[in-house]
């Protein structure tokens, strides 16, 4: 066809169904910035206005100190606990066929929808001393609930979705083939799972645990109920912040969470920088 004015028409520009990349980013950093930049940054002012040795001896004091020591303490381990048992448990519901799988695959995520009242409730009566469980502990010398064991266990308890969930999706998608083709070359199980399997899934288990950790860190309904909250002992930074606020000491509890804050902080990104290491180095791998 000719054009009276011998040119083609112009091309119409394509229609965007997601708004432009200046849109986008100006949406993220305003929503960004009211959910999470401006609580913090007025955390950190109230923070502000105390003197360093009043910060000081609100955050060093042995009360304190020793609810970091369990806080963290219990969060790692329960981090650490849920790593190993929860790639076991993604690895069983992917690779495997079983009555009730799909029963059980609903079970992994009742952390996230249980109250966590209720879930410290339900540990509590389960571990206690004449709980369920705890009543044929006690005879052996165990005890669980009241203690900072009973912390470690109700951390253990919420964190484990996270693991199974962040793991699951890629062992579904890492190809049978790679084990198949390591054991013909004679590889035998544990050469399987540490050369081909855990590399794979390894950056997927690091973010796992550490929303783990970042979610234990912060509980408090399901583990005020089993730790007894006894200074010294069982008491978790958490609850000592809200103590702190039912005592109108505001400087004190907005000091204690100001190094919570930051400790979480420099730990999540010591994580995902290794995650970045890591993906970095398994790309030169490939090429």
């Amino acid at each position: 066809m000719v054009y009276p004015s011998g040119l083609l028409p112009r091309a119409s520009a394509p229609t965007r169904v997601l708004p432009g990349f200046s849109l986008s980013l100006g949406f993220t950093v305003f929503y960004l910035s009211l959910v999470v930049l401006i609580p913090l940054s007025a955390l950190l002012l109230n923070t502000l206005q105390m003197s360093w040795d009043a910060f000081w001896l609100a955050v060093s004091s042995p009360r304190v100190v020793a609810s970091y020591r369990l806080s963290f303490g219990a969060a790692l381990a329960a981090a650490a606990v849920n790593a190993v048992f929860g790639t076991l448990l993604a690895w069983t519901l992917v690779r495997y066929e079983f009555p009730g799988k799909k029963l059980l695959d609903a079970l992994v995520d009742l952390p996230f929808a249980l109250p966590t009242a209720v879930a410290g409730i339900a540990l509590t009566a389960l571990y206690a001393p004449n709980g369920w469980i705890g009543r044929h502990l006690e005879p052996w010398g165990l005890k669980i609930a009241f203690t900072p064991l009973g912390v470690a266990v109700a951390l253990v308890f919420i964190g484990l979705p996270f693991v199974v969930r962040t793991i699951q999706p890629v062992l579904e998608d890492t190809e049978k083939e790679l084990e198949e083709a390591a054991a013909c070359l004679g590889a035998n199980r544990l050469q399987i799972f540490s050369l081909v399997i855990f590399p794979a899934i390894l950056p997927a288990l690091l973010t796992g645990a550490a929303l783990a950790f970042a979610r234990a860190l912060g509980e408090y309904g399901s583990v005020i109920f089993i730790a007894g909250n006894m200074p010294m002992i069982s008491e978790i930074t958490p609850l000592l912040i809200v103590t702190k606020l039912e005592q109108y000491d505001y400087a004190g509890a907005t000091a204690i969470a100001v190094v919570m804050l930051g400790a979480s902080f420099i730990m999540l990104l010591a994580i995902n920088l290794l995650q970045a290491w890591m993906r970095r180095e398994g790309q030169k791998e490939k090429r």
